[in-house]
C-alpha cells in the first residue's frame, strides 16, 4: 500500500487568514490581501511557477493599492509560517516503521518547498515528491495525478490519497485512488486504523 500525503494543511501548517492578520493590522487590508492576492489566479501561477514572484508583488501591488514593499513582505512572511504539524510527522514515521511506501503530492511556491525542505528533516520518510511548481502542474488537474503515478509506478487501487481539500480528493478519486480528507491528525489516524494500516 502507498500512502500520498498533501503537505500545506497537513503536514505543515497553512493558515493563510493568520498569516495576513499578521502582516496587516486594518481588517479592510486584510480582506483586499485575501481576495486579491491569496483567492486570485496569480496565487496559483506563483503555485504552478509559472509566475515569478516579483511580477506576482507588482500585479497585487496594482489590484490592492498597497505598496510592492508591502506586498513583498507580506509574501516573504509565508514560508516561515508553513510550520510542522508535530503529531502528521509522528504518524508519517510510525507509517514508515510499518513498511508503508509514503509519498508527498503538494501544490506549493518555490520559496515555500525550498524553506521547509531546509527547515524540516522529514523528508526521508517519503520516496517521493511532487511539487507544483517543480512539474507545473496543479492539483486537482488530472495532469498531476498521472505524473505522481507514473513517475513512481504506484497502482491506483494500491494507493491512498490524505488531503485537506474536497475537490482535490475527487480528482484523485476519479484514478481510483482512496482518499482520506483530513481534519486533523487524530482523525486520520483513526481513518488509516479503520483502513487497517496502523
Amino acid at each position: 500500500m502507498n500512502i500520498i500525503f498533501d503537505l500545506g494543511g497537513v503536514v505543515v501548517s497553512w493558515k493563510a487568514k493568520e498569516i495576513i492578520a499578521r502582516a496587516f493590522a486594518d481588517a479592510r487590508v486584510q480582506a483586499l490581501v485575501y481576495d486579491e492576492f491569496i483567492s486570485h489566479a496569480d496565487w496559483l501561477a506563483l503555485d504552478r511557477g509559472t509566475l515569478a514572484p516579483q511580477e506576482a508583488i507588482v500585479r497585487a501591488a496594482k489590484r490592492t493599492g498597497l505598496t510592492e514593499s508591502e506586498v513583498a513582505g507580506f509574501l516573504r512572511q509565508v514560508p516561515a509560517a508553513l510550520v510542522a504539524i508535530p503529531d502528521t510527522v509522528d504518524l508519517l514515521y510510525r507509517l514508515k516503521d510499518r513498511g508503508y511506501a509514503l509519498f508527498c503530492l503538494s501544490n506549493m511556491q518555490h520559496a515555500s518547498i525550498e524553506h521547509i525542505e531546509t527547515a524540516y528533516s522529514f523528508w526521508d520518510v517519503f520516496s517521493g515528491c511532487v511539487i507544483s511548481s517543480r512539474v507545473q502542474l496543479l492539483k486537482p488537474e488530472p495532469e498531476i495525478y498521472a505524473h505522481l503515478l507514473n513517475t513512481y509506478g504506484l497502482g491506483a487501487t494500491d494507493t491512498i490519497f490524505i488531503d485537506d481539500t474536497v475537490v482535490n480528493l475527487t480528482a484523485a478519486a476519479k484514478f481510483g485512488i482512496g482518499t482520506i480528507r483530513f481534519r486533523s491528525p487524530e482523525q486520520c489516524e483513526e481513518q488509516l486504523r479503520e483502513l487497517g494500516c496502523l
